[in-house]
């Protein structure tokens, strides 16, 4: 099924493949999500108003529900597939886990007091259990998470902020991941993207996360090194779990190898770095290696079965057969010169086929020197065929060697398998402090390349940031052409910017640029900026641009009001808000009316008070600026020149009232 594929060619080695699994109850819901390639395993239990988001940002290939599941008005983006009730009820999904994990309670895994994620994720195992038989032995461990210890990123701030997607192409190419992903492992591609879903709201594991990346940035040579190792390392967890369903082939036996004996290396690099968690993670593996090199050939064929698979001198009995059938095979191609010179008949031939075996062949001619020892097998009608008593001997020699040959050679290929697998915990957890490695020299790397600096982080309320760029706006205009631009936000002062100005002057790139350089703050990347004062944010909610959703019969004026709707009714002082014209989907009078209405509920009503950057055409709301405390003007600059526009990309204090 989509959630439960193994093949490594029908998957996208940078991208989590998740099954997901979804229980309602009246006003929570319980969510669990299984990659059966990674051994990834995580529920969770959350407020109904949540759950949306959170399977926008998992991105699930599947999702199982039970039949009764009321999931209309849910815009699922994933094939939806129904299981009969009874594998989701409390009793069955509980004793699911507890047999799965040979647990006599599940308070260790922190699911316990959440009945819904419990449902969920015992039904998940259920799933795998019935669809893939062997892979229930991926699912080792379970995580509890909780959803309030990161951002939401809803669909919407994911499109307009191009996390993930272009706008124009929808591929990766233009998004701020092609940007900053620079990893060079499979398992460090998959973690980057999930810290680019999950921005941190907890201060002291960020700053941990700064400390990586600054090691890193300060320290050229160990950074160049360990990308050059990390960049020969295979896909460790995806490797490891095909060994353990008993799929993997030779080659990436050999690839495991390969993998693991960069590790003492790698260890060596960081030996000097604050990197305390990932340095306990990177536990070297010669066992595992060894074993690998004394079992299996440097280069062994594709398949198993043809006597190239295990090394010479791993097993006496294989080599026995080996050298039987090598010398057998030696000896019937001496057998054919012996022959010519014991009878004297310079014609005769050896030969083999497939209905008779080995045999002798003498042309009609020569019969009468045929020897009385040879024995008549078939007549031809130019000839006769003969084997002798030997010949049948070596025949059997070399059949029953082939056939014992791929007998031993699997047998003997599982059984390192089996060892390998006896060991996979060890070995993911190596693959995780991998896949942190990867990520934090590769976000280094980005902030050597780009001139990125380590942003300040706290709980206050302000944001200041000097001469931000936008990361991705930077790489696609001339080296040094990029206007950089300051921003102030704050809660008591600055509240909230109208910014007016001309189309095409620069608005939106602006304020797309401040909503990048909070989130990548808070994935603990490094930011575009001259400094950055960043107090953490609670969730950014974009309204950007104009666009209908037809099929859903909604208008442009309808899917803004939606939209509007949901940053209104879920923002919190602690947000960051981005309205790009709001308004625009109707007639001017009605228009100006909601976006000066947004503009004050947002400023007035006192449990909102966000951050926000307010982009308008309305040039009546500078007006605002005098009646409202916390409301600030600016605009982007432009000239004229003998009736030229000229574009100055710099956003100055005070309102424009004409474009």
């Amino acid at each position: 099924t989509p959630g439960t594929v193994v093949e490594p060619g029908l998957l996208d080695s940078k991208t989590n493949n998740y099954l997901t699994s979804l229980v309602l109850g009246d006003d929570e819901v319980g969510i669990a999500y299984v990659d059966i390639t990674t051994s990834e395993f995580a529920t969770t239990q959350m407020p109904l108003s949540r759950a949306v988001t959170e399977l926008e940002r998992l991105k699930p290939s599947e999702i199982i529900a039970a039949e009764s599941a009321d999931l209309s008005g849910w815009e699922l983006k994933a094939p939806l597939t129904r299981l009969d009730d009874y594998h989701f009820e409390a009793e069955i999904t509980r004793q699911a886990l507890l047999d799965h994990f040979g647990v006599a309670t599940l308070d260790g895994y922190g699911c316990a007091r959440l009945p819904l994620a419990v449902r969920a994720a015992g039904a998940i195992v259920h799933y795998v259990r019935e669809t893939q038989k062997g892979s229930t032995g991926q699912l080792t461990g379970l995580t509890t998470y909780s959803t309030d210890s990161f951002m939401a990123l809803d669909m919407e701030t994911q499109s307009n902020l191009e996390l993930f997607r272009s706008h124009h192409s929808g591929a990766t190419d233009g998004s701020l991941l092609s940007v900053i992903d620079l990893t060079k492992t499979s398992m460090g591609g998959r973690l980057l993207k999930r810290w680019l879903s999950q921005p941190l709201l907890d201060i002291a594991e960020l700053v941990k996360r700064q400390d990586a990346i600054e090691w890193f940035h300060a320290n050229t040579l160990p950074r160049t090194q360990a990308i050059a190792l990390l960049s020969k390392i295979s896909d460790l967890e995806r490797l490891i779990n095909r060994v353990k369903s008993n799929i993997a082939h030779p080659r990436e036996l050999v690839a495991v190898r390969h993998s693991l004996e960069l590790i003492p290396e790698l260890i060596k690099t960081i030996e000097s770095s604050p990197l305390d968690r990932t340095k306990e993670g990177l536990k070297p593996r010669p066992d595992v290696v060894a074993l690998i090199a004394q079992s299996i050939a440097d280069e062994p064929a594709a398949s198993l079965g043809e006597g190239n698979v295990i090394r010479k001198g791993f097993s006496e009995e294989l080599d026995k057969f080996r050298l039987a059938s090598q010398d057998a095979r030696q000896y019937l191609a001496n057998l054919e010169r012996q022959e010519q010179e014991k009878t004297g008949i310079r014609s005769l031939k050896l030969g083999y086929n497939r209905v008779f075996g080995y045999y002798i062949e003498v042309s009609k001619a020569n019969l009468p020197q045929v020897p009385e020892s040879y024995i008549r097998k078939q007549t031809l009608t130019n000839g006769e065929r003969y084997f002798t008593p030997e010949l049948k001997e070596y025949e059997s020699l070399i059949l029953n060697a082939r056939d014992r040959i791929a007998e031993l050679e699997t047998s003997l290929f599982q059984r390192v398998c089996q060892q390998v697998a006896a060991v996979s915990e060890p070995i993911l957890s190596l693959a995780g402090a991998l896949a942190n490695l990867d990520v934090f020299s590769s976000l280094a790397e980005v902030a050597v390349r780009q001139s990125y600096v380590r942003p300040e982080l706290n709980a206050g309320k302000e944001i200041a940031i000097t001469g931000g760029r936008h990361p991705v706006v930077e790489q696609t205009v001339t080296a040094g052409s990029f206007v950089p631009n300051d921003t102030f936000l704050s809660n008591e002062d600055a509240q909230l910017i109208i910014l007016t100005g001309p189309n095409m002057a620069g608005k939106s790139t602006y304020l797309k640029q401040v909503a990048l350089i909070v989130l990548m703050a808070q994935i603990g990347s490094f930011v575009p900026a001259a400094s950055a004062t960043i107090g953490l944010v609670d969730r950014i909610f974009t309204r950007i641009g104009a666009r209908e959703d037809l099929s859903a019969g909604q208008s442009t004026f309808m899917m803004e009001m939606v939209e509007t709707a949901n940053i209104l009714n879920n923002a919190t002082p602690r947000s960051l808000i981005i309205l790009d014209e709001i308004g625009r989907g109707t007639s001017t009078y009605d228009g100006l009316a909601i976006a000066r209405a947004v503009a004050e509920y947002i400023h007035n009503y006192s449990g909102l008070g966000a951050k926000t950057l307010f982009a308008t055409h309305y040039h009546e709301l500078v007006e605002l600026a005098g009646v409202l405390p916390r409301v600030k003007n600016f605009n982007v600059a432009v000239t004229e020149e003998g009736g030229e526009v000229i574009f100055l990309r710099k956003i100055v204090p005070g309102g424009v009232d004409k474009s």
